[in-house]
Parts: structure tokens; C-alpha cells; sequence
């Protein structure tokens, strides 16, 4: 009886393994790994983003002199920050860690990593590699497809109204979110991808437009995006530390929308780079023309909801809070690049998770880093 039970158990168990290696590729590490991570990069291939001359960060004479209010340490620890710095007129004001994590810790940026390619669109148009926004897609990809491909255009990519057909959802293990994060072969899935839709006519927050963007800028530069990135941006900004770009296979095409890795202080430089106007130690990195529109709401557009978008520009969110302007990058589980001009301040705040809940299409706790933020300048 009991060999009868075991053989029984022995079965069931082959039986689960031939099944679990009959699943694709995606859905197998989907099922390994289940959520996605700060530290994913340690389960993926990287191309690394080459750092240059280092250029540090000042350290304000006011350095750690302010704690995090009392009343916001609660939601700094429900949602695991991992990391929370707070510069002002070019210089290190506070910075704090926790979970064993350090200044010179890598972390995923996720969809921060969407306001990069943003800026690098801007900088290959200044340098014609991208003939201007209403360039066509398909000068690109002729092979593009849906009864639309002939009218997308490149600001349709950058403002989120393409209309190709996407479900973003990293919690389902069907979507399309889901199989270019685990996938192996991002570029086969973008291009089987239809533009169903007109483009230009809504918004809808969707990673397949980023990652076209980066499919465009591989090939009008010839290079890696990493390459693309180190050059253009990563070496002039001055970064301490080498970053890594996320691949879907070794050797393959960065996952653009998300996995970016680097550190808070790091992350910081793209803050300081929008406060200098786009420029980086006098030099204009970034077209300030472009940059400009980057960081303006898209009034003129309505999201799937009915709603003006006056939270988002090229890549880019835009809010207003207690009188402040703040452009920012955002990223899942609560990564955040916040830039407030009127201040000379920015804010990173890195961690593993975030609030579900949302006030004006924002996830509530991102007003308390705002709110200790603002402490702390004060």
C-alpha cells in the first residue's frame, strides 16, 4: 500500500515538472520569481552603461542636520524605502538607507527608466538621427502592424497615444507586461504588436511605446541603447558608478521601459539635469526646446478615462502640490525621481513597495516623501 501511495506521489510530481517545462519560457520565470523586484537585475542578463569622469556631489553644510518628520516614518517603513535623498542647490542635504542598502547599492529604476529614454528621443533628434517628433514610425519598421502603423508618428510614442493594442499589468501572468519583462525576445513581441487605434487621439499609459522608442533610437544610432545612453547622458552627467540596462537575453535588446540599475545618488543626477535646463557642467546636453515640452502637461489630449492629461508630458509626470510645480520619473513599487524647481530641490526615494491606494492618479505615500521632503528643505 504504501509503494502504491508513493508511486502515486512520484507520478503526480513528474507530472507537474513535464507540465511546468511545457509552459513558455515567460511563464515558467514568471512563476519562479512572482513579483517583480528592485534587485532583478541578479536574475537577468545586463549590458552595462560605462560611467566617466566621476563628479561628486556637494555636501551642504546643513548635511543630516534634519530628521525625517515623526509623522511620515510610519509609511517610509509600511512601504520598505530603501533609500531617500533630499539635494538642494547642488548639494546633499539628507540621505538615508535602510534594509542593508548603501549609496553605492544597485536597484531596479522600472518605469524612471522610461523619463531616460525620453531624454535620449531629445538628444537624437538635436543630432538628426530622428528626422523630427512627427517622423513615421514605419521609416523604422515598415514591417509594423494594425490598420493604423501608417499613421503613428514619434510624439505619438513619447506622449503615450499611439493606440497599439498593450495590457499593462505586471500582477497578471498573461499580459503582454508580464511577457516582456520575464520574455526573452522583446523585439519579436513589440513588432507583433498592432496599432489598433488611432494614434494621437488618447492617452493610455503603456511600456510598448518606451520600448518602440528604443527600437527607433538602436537603430537611427547604430548602437546599443546602453552605448547610446553611456555616452549621451550617463558620462556627462558625471555618474560615480557604471549602471546596468536589463536584456532579454544575453547579449539582446534592453528592456527600455523598466531596469534600469543604479543607485539614489546616481538616480539624482537626472534631477539635477532637468534643474540645469538640460545642461550638464555648462554644456547643453539635452535640447532645452525639447526638454521644456518634455516637462508640460498634455492638455490638448484625453486619457481612457475622459480625463484631461495634465499629469504627464514626453515620458516625464508633472504634478502640482502645495504650490510647487514637480516633474518627476516614476517607477513600480515606488521609485521616484521628483524635481522641484523652486526649491533647487530633488528628491529619489527607492524601495520595494508602494501603496495601492491613489490621490490624483499618484500612489498616496509619494505625497509623504514629498511632504518629509519639504520638512527637511524648510
Amino acid at each position: 500500500m504504501k509503494n502504491k501511495s508513493l508511486k502515486i506521489v512520484v507520478l503526480a510530481i513528474a507530472l507537474l515538472v513535464v507540465l511546468f517545462l511545457s509552459l513558455p519560457q515567460y511563464l515558467r520565470k514568471a512563476l519562479i520569481y512572482r513579483k517583480a523586484n528592485i534587485d532583478d537585475y541578479t536574475i537577468f542578463e545586463n549590458r552595462v552603461v560605462k560611467a566617466g569622469n566621476y563628479r561628486e556631489w556637494n555636501i551642504s553644510n546643513r548635511y543630516n542636520k534634519k530628521n525625517i518628520p515623526a509623522e511620515c516614518k510610519p509609511v517610509f517603513e509600511k512601504y520598505h524605502t530603501v533609500a531617500f535623498i533630499v539635494t538642494q542647490n547642488d548639494s546633499l542635504l539628507h540621505e538615508e538607507y535602510w534594509e542593508g542598502y548603501s549609496d553605492s547599492s544597485v536597484s531596479n529604476s522600472f518605469s524612471m527608466a522610461k523619463s531616460i529614454i525620453g531624454l535620449l528621443v531629445g538628444i537624437a533628434l538635436e543630432e538628426k538621427k530622428i528626422e523630427s517628433p512627427d517622423q513615421h514610425v514605419t521609416d523604422f519598421f515598415p514591417e509594423l502592424k494594425g490598420a493604423f502603423k501608417d499613421k503613428l508618428r514619434i510624439i505619438n510614442l513619447l506622449t503615450m497615444t499611439s493606440g497599439i493594442e498593450w495590457d499593462e499589468s505586471y500582477s497578471s501572468a498573461f499580459s503582454k507586461t508580464t511577457m516582456s519583462y520575464y520574455g526573452d525576445d522583446i523585439r519579436s513581441l513589440i513588432m507583433k504588436l498592432p496599432v489598433s487605434k488611432e494614434p494621437g487621439k488618447t492617452y493610455i499609459y503603456q511600456s510598448c511605446d518606451t520600448e518602440l522608442l528604443a527600437m527607433i533610437l538602436e537603430k537611427a544610432t547604430g548602437i546599443s541603447l546602453s552605448e547610446y545612453a553611456s555616452e549621451k547622458l550617463w558620462k556627462p552627467l558625471g555618474a560615480r558608478y557604471d549602471a546596468l540596462w536589463s536584456l532579454d537575453h544575453k547579449d539582446g535588446m534592453e528592456k527600455a521601459y523598466c531596469c534600469f540599475n543604479s543607485n539614489a545618488r546616481d538616480f539624482a543626477r537626472f534631477g539635477k539635469l532637468i534643474l540645469d535646463s538640460g545642461k550638464c557642467n555648462g554644456i547643453q546636453v539635452v535640447p532645452w526646446q525639447y526638454l521644456a515640452g518634455s516637462l508640460k502637461p498634455l492638455k490638448f489630449i484625453k486619457d481612457e478615462y475622459g480625463n484631461m492629461v495634465d499629469y504627464y508630458g514626453y515620458q516625464w509626470w508633472i504634478m502640482n502640490y502645495k504650490g510647487f510645480y514637480i516633474p518627476f520619473a516614476r517607477g513600480l513599487n515606488g521609485q521616484y525621481i521628483l524635481v522641484i524647481p523652486d526649491k533647487k530641490a530633488i528628491i529619489v526615494r527607492l524601495g520595494k513597495e508602494r501603496s495601492k491606494n491613489s490621490v490624483n492618479l499618484q500612489p498616496d505615500d509619494l505625497y509623504t516623501y514629498i511632504d518629509a521632503a519639504l520638512s527637511i528643505l524648510n
